[in-house]
């Protein structure tokens, strides 16, 4: 028991089939006293073994099993009734035989392998819509991603500003779609690969104030690089810039300028 509930989903239908015994069915017993929660699980899975139990066939069992059944119910019995005669006992071993042996021996032994079954793909139900809402989820980022891109290339106030190549620098070309009033950056281009333990960094020069980073990046296999950035709103570009820094990037540009475009 953790915290007074059960460890086991399954432990409401062993107590249901009686197969809770000791300490650990006195501990069940005084939570169901006092925990609402969980006196409702027990009473569906009360509801689901009565169930399964009306939908069971009956089966025969064999007289072996016959016999070593009414042999522990003797010797059950008369443990707490010594008055008990053998005769009695053998006349109940003919209606135990008719419906205990019958029904309930083989009832008990499916449920309890139903109940395992249930248990099983309940936690496979549960992995499966923890992936399902993660799948919703980059779904949905990838929604707003795209109406992002949308919003951004089609509103008329969105500046493209092209970023040429500098002379001894790595090769490639790219521009920038910018839009003041959305606070959004957009990036498209193909460099070269940056030299070993260097990276890109991309940057907002505004007309007045530091250069603002926005992003770094590493081109792909095809050389290409596309990204989006949310930058301050209201910041008035003077131009963009892209330089050649340490793995990381940096807070202020150090590095040489590898492509730059003027706002016109």
């Amino acid at each position: 028991m953790t915290n007074g509930h059960p460890n086991r989903e399954e432990d409401f239908e062993l107590y249901a089939l009686g197969a809770l015994e000791g300490d650990e069915k006195r501990e069940f017993e005084a939570h169901m006293a006092s925990c609402s929660d969980c006196a409702r699980k027990l009473a569906e899975a009360r509801g689901r073994v009565a169930l399964l139990a009306l939908t069971a066939p009956q089966l025969e069992p064999s007289a072996a099993v016959k016999k070593r059944l009414m042999q522990q119910v003797r010797q059950e019995r008369s443990r707490f009734d010594p008055a008990n005669a053998p005769g009695k006992a053998e006349r109940e071993e003919g209606y135990f035989g008719n419906w205990w042996a019958g029904i309930l021996v083989p009832t008990t032994i499916v449920l309890a392998i139903i109940s395992g079954v249930l248990w099983t793909e309940n936690q496979n139900l549960d992995r499966r819509l923890a992936e399902l809402r993660t799948d919703l989820q980059q779904q949905q980022q990838q929604f707003q991603e795209s109406r992002e891109v949308a919003d951004l290339i089609t509103a008329r106030d969105t500046m493209i500003v092209p970023l040429a190549a500098q002379r001894g620098m790595p090769k490639g070309a790219a521009h920038v779609m910018y839009n003041e009033k959305m606070g959004m950056l957009m990036y498209e281009g193909e460099l070269d690969a940056a030299p070993a333990n260097k990276t890109y960094q991309l940057w907002l020069v505004p007309a007045s104030g530091k250069p603002i980073s926005a992003g770094v990046f590493t081109p792909g296999a095809d050389k290409s690089s596309h990204f989006m950035m949310k930058v301050p709103e209201g910041v008035k570009p003077a131009a963009f810039a892209v330089t050649l820094e340490p793995a990381g990037g940096e807070p202020q540009p150090t590095g040489p300028k590898v492509l730059v475009g003027a706002v016109s």
